[in-house]
């Protein structure tokens, strides 16, 4: 789902830029005050996992790839504060460093798998888990939550590349979404796993962000 430099047009990547480091700058703000001091290694953690997670890509076509996000998991334990910095910061590692997805492209690698993916991933836990109000409603709002999360961020990935050009939007969206919904069952069942562990040995991390 990285989109590397040389696939979105000027404008397309400049809005992105502008709306995903707006969002950023503010997700510092809120992290820094909502941020508990014993979080913080936990974050580097999840870092570390999601970075070598998403490390692992699947060639779609176009020049993008398909892979695994993390951001709900992260979102779930952390919350989705918390969540969008440790995939903003993945990304960038990725994009600088690694040239896995491009630096142009970087504010729309962070639109779709920071904020996009993110936040309505999490939103679509936070409804189950207010109607099943348990353990189970933790691991299926994950489960879900993290399809979805994947999903709508390769449809959004789609629409930026058919703006730019790249294609015929329904071809471009065809293409993603197949494929992405393919990979998202496999973050769901990978994302469920880690937080059901988790819940059973440190419930804390889960329970403290049921308020995010």
């Amino acid at each position: 789902m990285h989109i590397p430099d040389g696939l979105l047009d000027p404008k397309t990547f400049g809005t992105a830029w502008a709306l995903g480091g707006a969002f950023m700058v503010y997700a510092v703000t809120k992290t820094n005050k909502e941020l508990q001091e014993r979080q913080i290694p936990f974050m580097g953690v999840m870092a570390a996992f999601i970075f070598a997670a998403q490390m692992i890509d699947l060639p779609i076509g176009v020049g993008v790839s398909g892979h695994l996000l993390g951001g709900v998991m992260a979102a779930v334990l952390l919350g989705p504060w918390s969540a969008s910095i440790i995939m903003t910061t993945v990304l960038a590692l990725q994009a600088f460093i690694f040239l896995d997805g491009g630096v142009t492209a970087l504010g729309a690698n962070i639109l779709n798998m920071a904020v996009i993916g993110v936040f309505v991933g999490y939103g679509v836990y936070l409804v189950i888990r207010k109607a099943l109000p348990n353990r189970n409603g933790t691991l299926v709002g994950t489960f879900v939550g993290s399809w979805v999360s994947v999903v709508l961020a390769a449809a959004a990935c789609a629409i930026e590349l058919a703006i730019s050009g790249q294609g015929s939007f329904k071809i471009l969206l065809t293409a993603m979404l197949t494929w992405h919904a393919i990979i998202g069952l496999v973050e769901a069942v990978i994302a469920t796993a880690v937080v059901g562990y988790l819940t059973q040995v440190r419930p804390d991390l889960v329970q403290q962000t049921s308020k995010a």
